[in-house]
């Protein structure tokens, strides 16, 4: 994983600066705020959503809960490193994960994901044949392994921010990255390589 540059870096703290202040603005039940965090943050909480479930209306209605209990949330509300996307995207992994153990969700389906969203490992991948077997193989994994998997590779966090959004310590995520990727190479012979290939 490459560090963020200085310009990165810097628009990253401006960015989670004004979310700082969007949300000391919502403990106050600012209606307005609410609504441009919801507009800052709600594209990449979907995305998480939908690459877990791999079903869009699910996708959808996790996201406006995790929003919705940011609402909720905002009085007791603290950020931390990160500012708030890593709350969030702890809430949406959480909510997802509940939806999946509850058995309140509908069949999952194999569905490449959309080109739409931000560059993956996966879209290097030739043939849609291949893309598919590959969204089954991430879809087969335990929930806390795709996870893990999909916010270090997807999501292009680093294994101390996994932790963070999990609620885990770092090794824990460590093991969890590792026996999904065995699982992979398993699942997926020689193309485990290439979904992986920018691993450092």
């Amino acid at each position: 994983m490459t560090e963020p540059g200085p310009r990165e870096a810097k628009a990253r703290a401006e960015d989670d600066a004004v979310d700082a202040a969007l949300v000391g603005r919502l403990r106050s039940g600012d209606a307005t705020a609410f609504r441009d965090l919801v507009a800052r943050h709600i594209a990449v909480v979907a995305g998480i959503a939908r690459r877990m479930l791999k079903d869009e209306a699910e996708a959808e209605d996790i996201a406006q809960e995790a929003m919705l209990r940011l609402w909720r949330s905002a009085a007791g509300l603290e950020l931390g490193p990160g500012g708030l996307r890593p709350w969030l995207r702890r809430v949406t992994s959480n909510l997802c994960i509940d939806r999946v153990r509850s058995g309140q969700r509908t069949i999952v389906t194999d569905e490449v994901p959309e080109v739409a969203e931000p560059p993956t490992q996966v879209t290097n991948l030739e043939g849609q044949e291949l893309s598919v077997r590959v969204a089954a193989a991430m879809q087969a994994l335990p929930d806390r392994q795709r996870l893990a998997l999909t916010l270090f590779h997807h999501e292009g966090l680093s294994q101390v921010e996994v932790g963070q959004a999990m609620g885990i310590s770092d090794e824990a995520v460590e093991s969890l990255l590792a026996r999904a990727r065995r699982a992979l190479k398993s699942s997926l012979a020689g193309e485990w390589k290439e979904l992986l290939e920018n691993d450092g």
